[in-house]
């Protein structure tokens, strides 16, 4: 289980200090927008009060959202219990710890803090992201991939 607690902690504290330097630091709060490399990558400041694209957004949507990242993590670490690969405990590790990030944002500013903003090839996204969105749904697909729960039956 070490391996998913520390994949847990690498995933919060990168999310938490790219949110530091970001929103904070480089002031994206009050800029609002930052060409990084346009318009692959730009910074854009958004205040997501829901999930994915401000779905579930409104007053009690906040603390019902945190009630949330709580039950997955207890969920994700009796899973993990379970688990004979090593990839699927950092998997694990990945969903719980961008889902831990994004649930303080939720605490401290009663939103998630989102500034990724990709845009390719004409095709203009209007939408912000962060790396806990990113750890999160990259540790999904890798409990998809690895997340073999089921014993190697003996017969």
């Amino acid at each position: 289980m070490r391996t998913l607690w520390l994949a847990a902690l690498a995933a919060f504290a990168t999310d938490q200090a790219s949110k530091l330097i970001v929103v904070h630091l480089l002031d994206l709060k009050a800029r609002l927008v930052l060409p990084v490399v346009p318009p692959l990558l730009t910074f854009r400041m958004g205040w997501n009060e829901g999930i994915n694209f401000g779905i579930l957004h409104g007053a009690g949507a906040r603390w019902l959202l945190v009630a949330v990242a709580v039950l997955v993590t207890i969920v994700l670490l009796r899973w993990a219990r379970t688990f004979t690969r090593p990839l699927a405990r950092v998997s694990a590790g990945l969903v719980i710890g961008g889902a831990l990030a994004n649930a303080l944002d939720r605490v401290i500013y009663g939103a998630v803090a989102d500034f990724l903003n990709m845009s390719c090839c004409g095709i203009v996204n209007p939408y912000a992201f962060n790396l806990a969105d990113v750890f999160i749904f990259a540790g999904a697909g890798g409990l998809v991939l690895w997340a073999d729960d089921r014993k190697a039956e003996t017969t």
